[in-house]
């Protein structure tokens, strides 16, 4: 069952991948793997192109910014 919720991939602290719908603080799933995250994102939604949090760290610590996956 497909929903319209737009997803957000997000890399966890113990190095998994949250699949989480807009506007939620709970995962759809977690995963070990990118691309089964991206696949899961098909699975709930085969219209949305999620985005996707940027693994690499700055110099001024946290995360770099999203990327999209789309186009």
């Amino acid at each position: 069952m497909s929903t319209k919720n737009h997803y957000f991939i997000e890399r966890t602290e113990e190095g998994r991948y949250a699949v989480r719908p807009k506007g939620s603080d709970r995962a759809a799933a977690v995963v070990d793997t990118q691309k089964e995250a991206i696949e899961r994102v098909k699975e709930l939604n085969p219209d949305d192109r999620p985005d996707i949090e940027r693994v690499r760290d700055t110099e001024k610590g946290g995360r770099d910014k999203w990327r999209s996956s789309r186009g």
